[in-house]
C-alpha cells in the first residue's frame, strides 16, 4: 500500500519530539506490512469513520485512514496527553 507523503506540520511535530528515528521505522513496518505486531494497528471507536492508529513509540501514535489503496496519515498524538 503507498503512503501519502506527510504535511509540512506533521513533519514538524516530528522533528521538534525527536522521533525522527522511530518515526523512519515505523513507516518502513506499516509499509511492509499494515498489521505489524510492533504497531499496534488499530480500528478505532467508531469504526464507521475508518480512522486506524498505530504505534511509533508507547507515548505517541499516529492516526490514518485507507482511501483508494493509500494511507494518509493526519495526526500524530502524544497519546497519554491529558
Amino acid at each position: 500500500m503507498k503512503i501519502k507523503p506527510l504535511r509540512a506540520d506533521l513533519i514538524e511535530y516530528i522533528l521538534k519530539n525527536n522521533l525522527s528515528k522511530k518515526w523512519s521505522k515505523a513507516l518502513y513496518l506499516l509499509e511492509l506490512n499494515i498489521k505489524h505486531p510492533s504497531l499496534n494497528t488499530e480500528l478505532l471507536v467508531p469504526r464507521w469513520r475508518g480512522i486506524y492508529s498505530f504505534r511509533i513509540d508507547r507515548k505517541y501514535r499516529a492516526l490514518f485512514f485507507i482511501t483508494n489503496d493509500e494511507i494518509e496519515i493526519f495526526q500524530i498524538t502524544n497519546h497519554y496527553k491529558k
